[in-house]
């Protein structure tokens, strides 16, 4: 069995991982580089091996940085089986199509061709075959795979992978444990190679209560009659965060304001969570009150309407990097008034406009224009659905024996190196930190 690294390595985006054994190939995710120019090239650069050849592709959950790039596998000539849990199909259906159109949007503001097209995105689907958790599936003569519920996001598992002798196994995002939506990830015993994420490998997250943090943050934006922009991923944060301001609401912790989604990606997902419920710690009548903490904001012709209004407010929009989407558009009407507020939630790239704001730029560029930052930036980092070091340290201790070979993707160098020296240092395993289109044999 040989391993290959297309993507992941020594950065957080672009999770593709090619194995290959006796003339059979199999990828596992096929993610989009997320970030600067260097991410662009690389997801516009001919795929590694061709497509064709690919016998079957498996999903470990449906975030674009791990599903982004199938519409241009397919296009390109892959033909075979994409397998993934029910939900993960039902997440790909919603945000394929909108990365679809967000490529539409890119190609058509600089005048070059989409990377891919709605239809493109839309065609991909066809290729999708669901799997129960737990059940082997056999690929061609070689390989047998199993999917392990891991709850980092609805529908997101482990991959199991087995020739027969040997198993490797794929961490996909590791969820931690005491979510406040999300089932705890689930402890694994043995495995011979481990694929294992190590996104925030160099740091812990701050053990606050993260409803009480939201709801000072609210408090302070009120009291100055400012507005609170949180920019947030669709998939799992939108949802929790709507989740703590029902809480604060319903413990009259904080004021009645208008709380508006902005998302039409986000408003689909959440119609996804009570149907999925079993995915997650709420019940069908709680999920059904949760969600309707928030004002939907379908149209981008109510999403500038909304701008307008009387304040204070709280607004949640996409995307959660502050990288594009509807947030983009109140960030220029907001950001430039000390009275408001700007709350980030989650993991900010390099590149990313989130990430310059959470380093303390002054000034923001937008469209051509360059926006005085005014508004208070913020940032809670206890609604990570990422673990860091401790908690990965932790779930890694359930190992009955230790894998022969760790290999650490998902993370940006320092996070890699950091938590390669954390697992060699506690349980003496090798952890490898492989390069860009370096590959393994796995003997």
């Amino acid at each position: 069995m040989n391993i290959t690294f297309l993507g992941a390595t020594e950065q957080v985006t672009g999770s593709r991982y090619l194995i290959e054994q006796s003339g059979t190939r199999i990828l596992v995710d096929c993610g989009l580089f997320q970030g600067g120019k260097e991410s662009y090239k690389r997801n516009v650069e001919p795929f590694a091996v061709d497509p064709s050849s690919i016998d079957a592709l498996i999903i470990t959950h449906a975030h674009i940085d791990h599903t982004g790039y199938i519409p241009v596998l397919v296009k390109n000539g892959f033909k075979g089986p994409i397998y993934c849990s029910r939900a993960t199909y039902a997440l790909c259906a919603i945000l394929l199509v909108d990365s679809g159109a967000i490529q539409e949007e890119k190609a058509k503001k600089y005048s070059s061709e989409p990377l891919y097209t709605i239809a493109e995105a839309e065609n991909s689907l066809h290729f999708f075959k669901t799997v129960d958790p737990d059940v082997g599936v056999k690929i061609g003569a070689s390989f047998t795979f199993r999917l392990i519920d891991s709850y980092h996001i609805l529908g997101a598992s482990f991959i199991i992978l087995s020739d027969g002798k040997k198993t490797l196994t794929f961490s996909g995002d590791l969820g931690r444990p005491h979510q406040l939506i999300m089932k705890n990830p689930p402890s694994l015993q043995q495995t011979d190679y481990l694929v294992l994420e190590s996104t925030y490998g160099d740091r812990l997250h701050h053990q606050g209560d993260p409803i009480k943090e939201l709801g000072d943050i609210v408090n302070e934006t009120v009291a100055k009659g400012g507005v609170l922009i949180i920019p947030s991923f669709a998939v799992g944060r939108a949802q929790t965060i709507m989740y703590c301001l029902y809480e604060l609401r319903k413990q009259k912790m904080i004021p009645d304001i208008p709380i508006f989604l902005d998302s039409p990606m986000a408003i689909k997902v959440t119609n996804l969570f009570c149907t999925f419920s079993d995915e997650h710690q709420l019940s069908g009548s709680l999920c059904n009150n949760v969600f309707k903490i928030a004002t939907y904001i379908p149209t981008a012709q109510e999403s500038k309407r909304i701008n307008a209004i009387a304040y204070p407010a709280i607004i949640i929009a996409g995307s959660g990097m502050a990288a594009g989407g509807r947030v983009l558009d109140h960030l220029k009407e907001f950001i430039s008034d000390a009275k408001n507020t700007i709350l980030f939630v989650g993991f900010q790239a390099e590149a990313t406009g989130g990430r310059s704001l959470v380093g303390g730029e002054k000034e923001f560029k937008l469209d051509d224009h360059v926006y005085t930052v005014q508004a208070e930036i913020k940032t809670i980092d206890t609604f990570s659905a990422h673990a860091d070091y401790e908690e990965i340290l932790e779930w890694l201790s359930h190992f009955e024996k230790g894998p022969k070979k760790v290999f650490l993707t998902h993370g940006e160098k320092e996070a890699a190196q950091s938590l390669q020296k954390k697992i060699e240092k506690q349980f003496g395993w090798t952890v490898v930190i492989p390069k860009y289109l370096e590959s393994f044999d796995l003997d």
